[in-house]
């Protein structure tokens, strides 16, 4: 079940990147399924999975290649967006539990919640804005003297509001496939928590994640089990059994896309020698 799951996690990605590169070329899902496993690929040794846009730069025609990386950019900010949604909603839910508190009970510590929570409030907001008004902000970039400079971004004027809140709801879908993986390893390890309890801590270890830089699989695998501990203990002391989901996603969603994307990738060098 949660190998069918790490099926639907890409193929809902492959479809978020196939309606976003519509606007410059018309691919195939199964091409562009192939083009998220190369980008997984590529992104395993780049720091902040950077590497992502080049393995999907790959299956783009030359002379379009840099301008795709301004499209792929649109659903890394859906997926960002969504995250930050979750990751606050999680943070509340935290808040709710006594021996969960993330701040000291301490004028100081109400003082640095506010601030923090604040904080991801301002960046949801701000986040939001320049996801549903890119292509306005490039629209009014041609009137001004930045035209030279926006050369490569200048296919996003044309990405319409359905698009953006199509890619935006997969985005929200995906995260739930995420969250239900989880679960799913959660009960086969037996790490006995709610879904509710499973959504907080997952969306807050997603949350780090996103704000935490990493420079390969390694450094990502050992932040996911350091995060997940230290959150999903807070309702279970099973510290095998989170190591062992923290490790099955790992290897599930990130190793076995990654293998399947080299092969790809090498099988698109061969193809052109």
């Amino acid at each position: 079940m949660t190998i069918a799951l790490m099926v639907a996690n890409w193929g809902l990605e492959a479809r978020k990147w196939q309606l976003c590169i519509r606007e410059l070329e018309h691919v195939s899902f199964l091409k562009a399924f192939g083009a998220i496993l190369a980008g997984t690929a590529i992104a395993s040794f780049t720091p902040n999975r950077v590497g992502e846009y080049l393995g999907r730069m790959l299956y783009i025609e030359e002379g379009k290649r840099l301008q795709s990386i301004s499209l792929s950019i649109i659903c890394s900010i859906s997926q960002v967006l969504v995250t930050m949604i979750a990751g606050i909603i999680g943070l509340f839910y935290l808040q709710k539990i006594p021996h969960a508190r993330l701040f000291h009970d301490t004028h100081i510590g109400q003082i640095g919640r506010d601030i923090f929570f604040i904080g991801i409030g301002f960046s949801i907001i701000l986040g939001a804005v320049i996801y549903f008004r890119l292509p306005a902000m490039v629209r009014f970039s041609e009137k001004m003297h930045w035209k030279k400079i926006f050369t490569q971004v200048r296919v996003l004027k044309d990405v319409k509001l359905t698009i953006l809140f199509n890619i935006l709801s997969l985005s929200f879908a995906r995260y739930i496939v995420f969250i239900l993986q989880y679960y799913l390893l959660f009960t086969l390890f037996g790490v006995a928590i709610t879904w509710g309890q499973t959504f907080a801590g997952i969306s807050i270890m997603f949350l780090l994640i996103a704000v935490v830089p990493t420079f390969t699989f390694l450094t990502d695998l050992g932040l996911r089990w350091e995060a997940g501990l230290q959150i999903i203990k807070l309702f279970n002391s099973n510290t095998t059994g989170i190591f062992a989901v923290t490790l099955g996603i790992w290897l599930i969603n990130l190793i076995i896309p990654a293998l399947i994307g080299s092969l790809l990738i090498l099988r698109i060098k061969l193809f052109r020698s």
